[in-house]
């Protein structure tokens, strides 16, 4: 797991670095829309084609939606349990409540269980983003958007953000393909690895571009205090005792934890920004979690499987 996370900390580090370089006089946010779009339109739902496919769906992939979908919910009801205690203000409480309740699953939780369990884990992954987290992201998150923030936008259908989404379109192709009986071709399945190689690199890397340094202001810092706590502490115990009750076990009930413990996404910088939330606290949040998940991650990884193994 730390041999791992060194060499995603790398291809974070570089997109990192290129926002202070600016190699060719490219923006590094500029550069962040592009390689995301080409991941997002393209290889991703290559990638979601070539699992989803081949995988053996049952009551598994229903309990692991489920899994997904609790810890969103947990997330919300323990941010808003705390804006009970103490008083923040909308902008400060919705992107508060978008960065504990949505965690980056994708981006970084597919280079950290694929590298660390192996292939198989790729069906875990693809499985809570799509049936899990981003069905609420683009339905619950956008209303939380909504409620604690502000827009002019009278267009911004949810219906529409879900329907305009190349993961979600080829997950019904992999599914009915799937259902159907129908063999993957071998050349299909060389060319859909070939495109699926490309998503972690470019994902981390896109991470690293989406980390805002000038968000570090001490009026954040309390606040994105009790953040980290709940992304890095409360989250994965909760996913713990709910990975449990469902039945998982093994390698399956760690990478599940592991989900739970992922930093907050990116996309809500872009919620942040569409609905006036505060934005310069949700980039704070997703920057201390992702390096806090660093260490995170491996204590969780090494707890669950001490769990599990009786000591």
């Amino acid at each position: 797991m730390v041999s791992v996370l060194m060499q995603m900390a790398v291809l974070i580090l570089c997109g990192a670095m290129w926002r202070i370089i600016r190699p060719g006089g490219l923006d590094a946010d500029q550069t962040r829309l592009v390689l995301t779009a080409v991941v997002f339109h393209l290889l991703l739902p290559s990638l979601v084609l070539s699992v989803l496919w081949t995988a053996d769906l049952g009551i598994e992939t229903l309990k692991i939606s489920l899994f997904g979908a609790g810890i969103i919910l947990f997330g919300i009801a323990i941010t808003w349990l705390a804006a009970r205690i103490v008083r923040l203000a909308p902008p400060r409480l919705g992107a508060a409540m978008l960065s504990i309740a949505f965690s980056n699953v994708t981006y970084m939780g597919l280079p950290v269980l694929e590298q660390t369990f192996g292939a198989w884990a790729r069906t875990i992954v693809i499985q809570i983003d799509l049936f899990a987290s981003m069905p609420l992201v683009f339905t619950l998150g956008i209303l939380i958007a909504r409620h604690y923030g502000t827009t002019n936008s009278e267009n911004d259908s949810m219906l529409r953000s879900l329907l305009l989404n190349p993961p979600l379109w080829a997950a019904a192709v992999a599914l009915g393909l799937n259902f159907a009986g129908v063999a993957q071709p071998a050349w299909m399945e060389r060319f859909l690895m070939g495109l699926s190689a490309a998503v972690v690199p470019l994902m981390l890397i896109s991470l690293g571009l989406g980390l805002r340094w000038n968000s570090w202001h001490s009026r954040n810092l309390p606040l994105a205090s009790l953040v980290v706590a709940s992304k890095m502490g409360a989250m994965p115990l909760f996913g713990l005792g709910l990975g449990l009750s469902l039945g998982f076990e093994g390698d399956t009930l760690t990478a599940l934890v592991l989900e739970a413990a992922m930093p907050s996404m990116l996309l809500g910088v872009v919620y942040c920004d569409r609905y006036r939330l505060d934005t310069s606290f949700y980039a704070l949040a997703v920057s201390l979690t992702t390096l806090f998940a660093m260490v995170s991650l491996p204590f969780w990884h090494h707890r669950v499987a001490a769990i599990h193994s009786g000591h």
